[in-house]
């Protein structure tokens, strides 16, 4: 029996994932897939599990490099809509971890919670900024949650509540393979003033990084209260270029792939900062990115 037969009509072979991330860069996943619902989703990490399969999920690439030779085994991505709602009852929201980070951050808004309205212009999925613990200004994912629908690799679904789960800087406590969903709770406050400080903050985030046209994205993670832009920048590194890759001018923490560039020239661009961070600053840099 074929690997993948019964889920032919979800799953592709030798799919190229470098549209499905932010610098638009990689090679092709063995098998990649976007079951349309958790039954299908169950199926696959069962079928591939039990073959001793790598299994991978990405969200919308804004913090994943694929590397040249691409990706063995299977690829999932939840884009499908029984992934990505949003429900509100009183002051809970429940949101799918397919849910982009955007909508989660205009419907928070919207409904006077208060909070995310710290996120807009970040990109992501709300699965993905739960594992990285996304955050700006004192906010963060972490902080809001109840509790959270969780999948592992081999298709077994767990629930846990806020009290069993752990949030710090850009890292929680979560190891299973996916978020189907999440109950958060927040604060509340007037809608109109919330905006205000959404428009607010949409301005200075739209001035201090790449453009949305750009094929950019985040490197490294802030050190002991100190940006990793700012150490870029006293490392005498602003603007500096290898291949097709460079240092963004507008901000130092986001490398800016042209057409011409690979993936290797990520990674060599990576190497050069933390080895003149570590000589210049004697601090060791680390990767927001994650390297596939």
């Amino acid at each position: 029996m074929s690997l993948i037969a019964g889920f032919e009509h979800i799953v592709r072979e030798n799919e190229p994932l470098a549209p499905f991330t932010r610098l638009k860069l990689g090679g092709v996943a063995e098998y990649f897939a976007e079951p349309t619902n958790v039954n299908e989703l169950i199926g696959l990490l069962q079928r591939f599990s039990q073959n001793d399969l790598p299994i991978r999920l990405i969200g919308s690439g804004s913090n994943v490099l694929i590397r040249n030779g691409g990706v063995p085994g299977l690829v999932l991505r939840l884009s499908a809509p029984d992934f990505c709602q949003i429900e509100i009852k009183g002051q809970t929201l429940t949101a799918g971890g397919g849910t982009q980070l955007s909508h989660f951050v205009a419907s928070t808004v919207r409904e006077g919670f208060a909070g995310p309205e710290q996120l807009v212009g970040m990109t992501g999925t709300v699965g993905a900024a739960l594992y990285y613990n996304t955050g700006s200004s004192g906010s963060d994912m972490g902080s809001w949650v109840e509790s959270v629908d969780l999948i592992s690799r081999t298709g077994e679904r767990t629930t846990k509540k806020s009290n069993e789960l752990s949030f710090s800087y850009r890292q929680s406590s979560i190891t299973e393979l996916a978020v189907l969903k999440a109950r958060f709770k927040f604060d509340q406050e007037s809608p109109e003033i919330l905006t205000k400080q959404m428009q607010k903050r949409w301005i200075v985030r739209r001035a201090s990084q790449p453009g949305w046209d750009e094929n950019a994205t985040f490197i490294f993670k802030d050190h002991g209260g100190e940006s990793a832009e700012s150490l870029i920048d006293q490392a005498g590194l602003k603007g500096t270029r290898i291949g097709g890759v460079a240092i963004s001018d507008r901000n130092s923490n986001y490398f800016v792939a042209d057409a011409n560039a690979t993936s290797q020239d990520v990674l060599r661009l990576i190497e050069l900062i933390k080895s003149t961070v570590r000589d210049r600053l004697e601090i060791e840099l680390e990767e927001a990115l994650t390297v596939w």
